[in-house]
């Protein structure tokens, strides 16, 4: 890629976006600038009802290799008020991320360490290369991974975060697959994308409303007690959802035996 911004954003007229991380004589390491870069895409693409799907990607070699060396040295100098500044502006970016009403998938090859493999967390999905290298690496530098840890602790669970944070242990995109911090393991680039054109599929089938509530729904049942106040709520999201336009449209194409609106199939 010859363009020279750290991140990249490519939205296609027919919904799809692409996000690629343009650091790849670094290995598309973080830096305060490709943070930046992250958090001002990820709004433009909250407020892009056209998006539907985004895919998160790394130029050359590698995913992300986690923290850049200079700015990990820089941070080394920094008061404990400026590292909190600079933790809170990596924070809101993967929150942003996070709350995306589009489907995101992680495109993942080479080396996800660190906050890369944040990042690859944080998505809604993940599909890797079964021999990239993921790790998270901060207690080997005397630190912890804070930032990234509610995405990683909900997508792997808090016992192999525990030990994976802890060890901070190397694993491949197998193991990556097995644990849940990916979805699909593969062997090359062209499964790679067969799975992406799958997914967009997918997504572009389905109503785009409904796909951000239904984002939504998991993270706001999680660790919820099965009470009436639980019942009470998801009654209500499937009433409003059957009541919204999407909903009447959805109903109607199936009675008709037709596409709904929304489907480019």
């Amino acid at each position: 890629m010859s363009d020279e911004s750290p991140v990249i954003l490519d939205a296609s007229p027919d919904g799809v976006a692409a996000v690629t991380l343009n650091r790849p004589e670094k290995h598309n390491a973080f830096n305060g600038d490709v943070v930046a870069a992250l958090d001002d895409i990820f709004e433009t693409l909250h407020a892009n009802e056209q998006v539907r799907v985004v895919f998160i990607r790394g130029a050359g070699r590698s995913f992300s290799a986690g923290a850049d060396l200079d700015w990990m040295k820089a941070a080394a100098d920094y008061t404990e008020s400026e590292n909190r500044n600079d933790a809170m502006a990596l924070a809101r970016m993967l929150k942003k991320l996070h709350d995306l009403p589009q489907f995101t998938v992680a495109m993942v090859q080479g080396a996800a360490m660190g906050g890369g493999a944040g990042l690859v967390a944080a998505c809604d999905a993940a599909i890797a290369m079964k021999d990239a290298k993921l790790r998270f690496s901060e207690v080997r530098l005397g630190l912890t991974p804070a930032t990234i840890s509610p995405y990683v602790v909900k997508a792997i669970g808090p016992r192999w975060a525990k030990a994976l944070f802890a060890t901070g242990e190397g694993f491949d995109g197998n193991f990556a697959e097995q644990i849940g911090l990916v979805q699909y393991a593969v062997e090359n680039e062209e499964e790679m994308e067969a799975i992406a054109e799958h997914l967009t599929q997918l997504i572009f089938d389905a109503a785009p409303g409904a796909v951000a509530d239904a984002k939504k729904l998991v993270d706001d049942v999680l660790d919820r007690e099965i009470d009436h106040d639980l019942l009470s709520d998801t009654a209500h999201r499937i009433a409003h959802r059957r009541a919204s336009e999407e909903g009447r449209e959805g109903l109607s194409a199936f009675l008709e035996k037709r596409k709904p609106r929304w489907s480019n199939g």
